[in-house]
């Protein structure tokens, strides 16, 4: 593949710095965090300025108020709002919501959605992860959601589990099991189900209760014929890939944070970055944080162009929870006593790495996959 942005992805990405300079410095960040909102910290006039600019609507149609760019178009707003730690939602947006309502809806469903998406107006997320008997596993490997057909509808009930926006969003995906047909994705509205704040290291998350909940037959994502399979694993694979970019922001900007310090603080008379263990310190974490770019990269530019990205994304996603936690740990040990001060800002980027590394599974179990497939080509 060609590691090199085109015309436009590379418009997207300026693009996206530019406007999220203008929201997200250290000050507002902090300021937003001070308003305690139960649905966690979101700066809504970045969301505003992100819809005006046309970045939210990035990957949606043309036909329904988007610009209809490729995947990896899509990634560099992640990758930015990771470089920034911006409290917007915008891999549960415009990746899990409306890359997979754009990919598989019908389109009455796409007309219905995607513009109120495009224009800021709907933050939407996916609830793939199910809680079974306590433990939360992924929908499918045990997918407890169940859906009854009754009359023209369907009856849903179950527990999602980590909703990602989940306390915000207005539109849910909700992958459930059909009784005897299968997996459906249902688009459900928000304000009917039942939800409690569950804490994550960066932002809450949702745990979110179906009890009974009537949804009409033209909420099936892509009609009676779709796959829900087909669906929900499309939707995992794309969101990964969006993750591991937004920590490739995130783990890049951590590295920059110790370069600045370590270039300025001095220590026995010197700069503490011509010290040789600091510089090979910040020198391993700068290649572990490219690594985990390129990966994400390679993952985004194959969906992009629609081949296989199954296993680039599984790459991926262990740099990712690998290297990300060895680049945050050693950003916050180069900067001492000030990496862990709340008013700095490294401790954004640590916090949201380490709740991109708990979504994405932990280094341990993707190396594991990783070994499995290779085991048995």
């Amino acid at each position: 593949m060609d590691f090199s942005l085109t015309e436009e992805q590379q418009a997207v990405l300026e693009l996206a710095r530019q406007i999220f300079a203008d929201y997200s410095a250290p000050e507002q960040l902090r300021g937003l965090e001070r308003q305690d909102d139960p649905q966690g910290p979101f700066d809504a006039s970045l969301w505003a300025a992100l819809a005006e600019a046309g970045l939210l609507s990035i990957g949606i149609p043309e036909a329904y108020g988007g610009a209809g760019l490729d995947f990896v178009a899509t990634t560099q707003v992640a990758l930015v709002a990771g470089e920034t730690a911006a409290y917007v939602p915008v891999v549960a947006t415009m990746v899990a919501g409306a890359d997979t309502i754009a990919r598989f809806g019908t389109t009455e469903q796409k007309a219905l959605w995607l513009p109120q998406i495009a224009s800021g107006e709907v933050i939407a997320t996916a609830a793939t992860s199910e809680l079974t008997g306590g433990v939360i596993v992924d929908a499918l490997s045990s997918l407890s959601t169940t859906a009854k057909k009754v009359g023209e509808g369907y009856v849903l009930n179950g527990v999602k589990a980590c909703v990602p926006a989940g306390l915000r969003a207005q539109i849910i995906l909700i992958p459930a099991a059909i009784e005897g047909a299968g997996i459906g994705v249902f688009v459900v509205e928000s304000s009917s189900l039942e939800k409690e704040r569950q804490e994550g290291t960066f932002q809450p998350e949702a745990l979110l209760t179906l009890r009974d909940v009537n949804v009409s037959g033209d909420r099936l994502l892509g009609g009676d014929g779709a796959n829900g399979a087909e669906i929900v694993s499309t939707m995992a694979i794309n969101v990964t890939a969006a993750l591991c970019m937004l920590e490739a922001g995130a783990v890049t900007s951590a590295v920059n944070l110790g370069a600045q310090y370590t270039a300025e603080r001095e220590q026995f008379g010197k700069k503490i970055a011509t010290f040789q263990a600091v510089g090979q310190r910040l020198a391993d974490a700068y290649v572990d944080a490219e690594a985990i770019r390129l990966t994400a990269l390679q993952a985004a530019w194959r969906i992009a162009t629609g081949v296989d990205a199954k296993q680039e994304t599984e790459i991926a996603k262990f740099w990712a929870a690998e290297g990300g936690q060895r680049v945050v740990h050693a950003a916050t040990h180069v900067h001492g006593g000030v990496g862990v001060d709340r008013d700095y800002p490294l401790h954004r980027y640590f916090l949201l790495t380490r709740q991109i590394e708990l979504t994405l599974g932990g280094a341990t179990k993707n190396l594991l996959a990783l070994g499995s497939a290779a085991a048995t080509k």
